[in-house]
C-alpha cells in the first residue's frame, strides 16, 4: 500500500515532463509523416523505411550533438528553448508544408528513395531538436548516478512514444485532419516550453513559446482553404486509412484517396462512366448469362455496384469496403441509394470471404491503387478462397493498374500468373494500349473450356451486358504475357511493393468519356 500511495503522490520533475513530451511529439510526428507523405509518393514499404530511418537519423544526431553540449549547457532555459523551435518548425509544416513537400519532387533519386528529400526536410529539424531532450533532461536530473539517469530518461521518453504512437493512431487521425494534427503538437511544445520557463528568471523563454504559440494559431487559416489544382474541395477529411477529399470541377464530383484519382461521377448525368474502364466491369455479363449475386472488393464512389443495380434489375449486389468513412462519403456525396438489392460490409475482403458462407457468381477486385496494393488480396492463397466462394461457373473480375508489358509491367504479369494458378482461364483487357501505365482488366474463369472472342461478340450484339461493349472487346489481348522471371504471388512471399517499384515516374493513362460518351485521354504520374 505504501508503495501505491508513493506512486500516487508523485509527481514529475520539469525534465521528466521535458522527455516525455518529446517522445510523444516525436512519435506522433513520425506517423503524420506517413499521412503527409503518401500523397505524393505513396504509401508503399520503401516510404515508411524512409520516414523511420529519417527521424532514427535525425534523433540519433541530436542525442549526439546534444550529449557533447549538455554537460556545459543544458539548464530548463535551453529545454523550453528546444520545444519553442520544434513549434516554430511546425508553423512552417502547416503554413508551406504542401509547398516544400512539391519541391522535393525534382532530386534524380530512384524511385525507391524518391521520399528521402521530402521526409528529411520536412521532418529531420524538428526531429533533431527533440533528440537533444533526452541528455539535457538526463544531465538536469535529480538521479546522481549516471546510469541510473540514463536509464530513467530513456524509460520516460519511451513511454512518451508509447503514448503518442497510440494517441496519433487512433485518436488524432481518425479525428483531425494533417494540419489540425500538426498544429496539436506543436501547441504542445508551446505549453512544455512555457511550463520549463515558468519560472521568473527565464520569463523570456516563456514570451518568445507563447508568441510562437500565437502563430501556431493563426497557421491554418494562412492557406488557401477549399481550393485544389482539381478543382473546388466539397469536402476532405483524414480517415483511419488514407486522406480523403471529393472535389468538384465543373459537373464533374471526384474521389481522392491519398491524393489519386479513385472515383467520379458526373453531377449532371449520374448514370454516366465517367472514367473508361469502369465500362469493363460488365465484361462478365458476356461469358455467362447466370449473374445474379455480385461482391464488390472494395467500393471507393461505388460506381460499378450504382451501375449493376441499374442495369440488372435481377442482381444483388454486395459491397466490402475497408474505410467506413469512403462508404459514408459514397452515400452523402455520390448518390448511393438504399436498395435492397445492394448490401454494403464494413471490413477486410479478405476476411469477409473467408468468413461468409455466401457463394458468388461474380467476385470484383477493385480494392487496388496504383502505388498501394493490398498484398493479402494478391496471392494465390487468396485467389483459391475467391475460387471456394465462387458458384461452380462463377468469374473473377480483378481491375489490375500497371503497364501491359516493359519495367512497369512487372506487378501485372505477376498477377496474371498467381491467377492462373488458379483459374483455368484467364483474359487480358488492356484499357489503352500500348506500353503505358493504365487499368488491365482480367477477367478470370472456373470453367476449363476458352470462350472464343467471336462468341463475345455475338453476345454483346445480342445486349447480354445491357450497354455496347464493341470498343472494350476491341482491346482484348489474345496472347497471355510473360511470366517466367516474375513470382506466383504468395502469403509468405508477395514482394508487391518491389513490383510495383517501376511504376514511378511512368504516365498513368487513364481513358474518360465526355457528355457525348466519346473517350478522351488524362494521365497522370504514378507516385512510389
Amino acid at each position: 500500500m505504501s508503495s501505491l500511495r508513493r506512486a500516487a503522490a508523485y509527481r514529475p520533475t520539469r525534465p521528466e515532463t521535458a522527455v516525455f513530451v518529446s517522445g510523444v511529439a516525436s512519435m506522433g510526428l513520425e506517423i503524420l509523416a506517413g499521412r503527409l507523405i503518401a500523397p505524393q509518393f505513396g504509401s508503399s514499404i520503401y516510404t515508411w523505411g524512409t520516414i523511420i530511418g529519417v527521424f532514427l537519423a535525425a534523433l540519433s544526431y541530436g542525442y549526439w550533438r546534444g550529449g557533447k553540449a549538455a554537460a556545459e549547457r543544458a539548464s530548463l532555459g535551453r529545454l523550453s528553448r528546444l520545444f519553442t523551435l520544434t513549434a516554430a518548425y511546425v508553423v512552417v509544416l502547416v503554413v508551406a508544408g504542401d509547398l516544400l513537400l512539391r519541391s522535393t519532387t525534382a532530386f534524380p533519386l530512384p524511385s525507391r528513395m524518391a521520399s528521402l528529400p521530402a521526409v528529411a526536410v520536412l521532418f529531420g529539424p524538428p526531429t533533431y531538436l527533440l533528440g537533444y531532450v533526452s541528455p539535457y533532461a538526463a544531465q538536469l536530473s535529480e538521479k546522481r548516478e549516471t546510469g541510473a539517469a540514463s536509464g530513467h530518461v530513456y524509460a520516460v521518453g519511451t513511454i512518451g512514444s508509447i503514448v503518442g504512437a497510440f494517441a496519433t493512431t487512433y485518436f488524432l487521425i481518425p479525428s483531425l485532419d494533417t494540419d489540425l494534427i500538426a498544429l496539436v503538437f506543436g501547441l504542445l511544445s508551446v505549453a512544455t516550453a512555457v511550463a520549463l520557463a515558468y519560472p521568473v528568471r527565464i520569463r523570456g523563454e516563456a514570451g518568445k513559446a507563447l508568441l510562437v504559440g500565437l502563430l501556431l494559431v493563426a497557421a491554418p487559416v494562412a492557406g488557401t482553404a477549399g481550393i485544389t489544382v482539381e478543382g473546388r474541395v466539397v469536402y476532405e477529411t483524414e480517415t483511419a486509412y488514407q486522406e480523403l477529399q471529393v472535389v468538384d470541377a465543373g459537373d464533374e464530383r471526384t474521389l481522392y484517396l491519398d491524393g489519386q484519382r479513385h472515383s467520379a461521377m458526373d453531377l449532371s448525368d449520374p448514370d454516366r462512366h465517367v472514367f473508361t474502364y469502369t465500362r469493363y466491369f460488365h465484361l462478365p455479363f458476356l461469358y455467362t448469362d447466370d449473374i445474379d449475386r455480385v461482391l464488390f472488393v472494395g467500393g471507393g464512389g461505388f460506381t460499378g455496384p450504382k451501375r449493376f443495380l441499374d442495369e440488372y434489375p435481377n442482381v444483388t449486389v454486395d459491397v466490402v469496403e475497408i474505410d467506413p468513412e469512403v462508404v459514408r462519403v459514397a452515400r452523402e456525396y455520390f448518390r448511393v441509394p438504399d436498395s435492397p438489392r445492394l448490401n454494403v460490409h464494413v471490413g477486410d475482403g479478405r476476411q469477409f470471404l473467408r468468413d461468409t458462407d455466401r457463394t458468388y457468381d461474380l467476385i470484383v477486385l477493385d480494392a487496388y491503387r496504383q502505388d498501394k496494393v493490398p498484398f493479402q488480396l494478391t496471392t494465390r492463397q487468396f485467389m483459391e478462397l475467391t475460387r471456394e466462394r465462387l458458384d461452380s461457373d462463377g468469374i473473377l473480375f480483378a481491375n489490375v493498374i500497371a503497364a501491359p508489358s516493359g519495367p512497369a509491367s512487372d506487378f501485372y504479369r505477376a498477377q496474371y500468373r498467381t491467377v492462373r494458378t488458379v483459374y483455368p482461364q484467364v483474359y487480358t483487357y488492356p484499357t489503352v494500349g500500348g506500353a503505358f501505365v493504365q487499368n488491365i482488366e482480367l477477367v478470370a474463369t472456373a470453367n476449363d473450356e476458352r470462350v472464343p472472342l467471336e462468341t463475345l461478340r455475338e453476345r454483346n450484339a445480342a445486349g447480354a451486358a445491357n450497354i455496347d461493349l464493341s470498343a472494350e472487346l476491341d482491346s482484348h489481348t489474345a496472347e497471355a504475357p510473360p511470366t517466367d522471371d516474375v513470382p506466383v504471388l504468395r502469403d509468405d512471399r508477395a514482394p508487391v511493393d518491389s513490383l510495383l517499384d517501376p511504376l514511378v515516374g511512368q504516365r498513368y493513362v487513364v481513358q474518360r468519356t465526355n457528355a457525348t460518351n466519346t473517350t478522351n485521354t488524362t494521365t497522370a504520374t504514378a507516385t512510389a
